[in-house]
């Protein structure tokens, strides 16, 4: 097959003898896991480039041709029979990222990319999901042992995308509940807790940015779709306390399922004792 000349790029370029190109390659290789188009530019044999060059011949098993391939964010030499698992392990990686943006550009954990690589695969196979997904990107995201032998997962996305996110709650719930298995799927607003200013200090800090009020959101937060319609908190001799919340009856079956996993959940994160429960209706 012939392959296209890195003359298209630079027309100074001489090209030098080409490597014949294995049956299984194809000039042109589509729909890899970005949707990228990779195009071979040139193989070179390393073997005859020492001899043009004079250099000591190295062997042609250790070193086998090189294949330059070119693409819109992707440019690099790599081996002629590997190129196309190594563009595939790097497109993976760049849309892995695309979906994940942590602070201070810190390196997502091997779970964390896992999540990611989920919601980019929904984008891409959930036509349903796929335009509402397109701009959404989470910032972190931890596995919790809750109730029993059950784990809950727990998404930190970005609180300028909460109103987004909510959009398409239940769908992409229900999905990425699919994809790990029934493990329980949780979505929370990323917020901040600022200490209290010292004693005479002209700094103010926001109501938002508070203990209570992160703390009020998150149970906001979890149990959503439902809406909280009613607290209780019992004291306990020992001084220890617990909230009893109740939620609306009309989400009763898409949250009742989930609400061992919302106690646990708030108690890893909080320290705080929750039961969560739906008000009794008379008939």
């Amino acid at each position: 097959m012939t392959v296209k000349s890195l003359a298209v790029l630079n027309k100074s370029y001489k090209m030098r003898v080409p490597c014949e190109m294995k049956k299984e390659q194809t000039r042109l290789f589509r729909q890899l896991p970005s949707g990228l188009n990779m195009e071979v530019i040139e193989q070179k044999d390393l073997v005859l480039a020492d001899k043009e060059n004079n250099r000591a011949p190295r062997s042609s098993e250790k070193n086998p041709p090189l294949v330059f391939v070119h693409g819109s964010y992707h440019a690099a030499w790599c081996w002629d029979e590997h190129w196309l698992p190594f563009f595939s392990r790097s497109v993976k990686m760049f849309t892995t990222r695309k979906k994940i943006q942590k602070d201070k550009d810190a390196e997502p954990t091997e779970f964390e990319e896992t999540v990611a690589q989920a919601l980019f695969d929904l984008e891409n196979s959930n036509s349903d999901l796929k335009s509402e997904l397109k701009d959404l990107f989470i910032n972190s995201a931890v596995q919790i042992d809750v109730a029993g032998n059950r784990k809950a997962i727990v998404i930190y996305v970005p609180y300028r995308l909460r109103k987004s996110y909510r959009k398409v709650h239940l769908r992409l719930v229900r999905e990425l509940e699919k994809k790990f298995s029934g493990k329980d799927v949780v979505l929370l607003a990323t917020r901040r807790i600022v200490r209290p200013p010292k004693k005479g200090s002209a700094v103010q800090r926001p109501r938002s940015r508070t203990l209570t009020a992160v703390h009020e959101a998150m149970l906001e937060d979890l149990v959503y779709p439902a809406e909280i319609v009613g607290k209780r908190t019992r004291y306990r001799i020992d001084g220890s306390k617990i909230s009893k919340i109740f939620l609306d009856p009309k989400e009763r079956n898409n949250t009742e399922y989930k609400l061992e996993s919302y106690a646990g959940v708030y108690r890893k994160l909080t320290g705080k004792d929750v039961v969560f429960d739906f008000p009794v209706t008379e008939a």
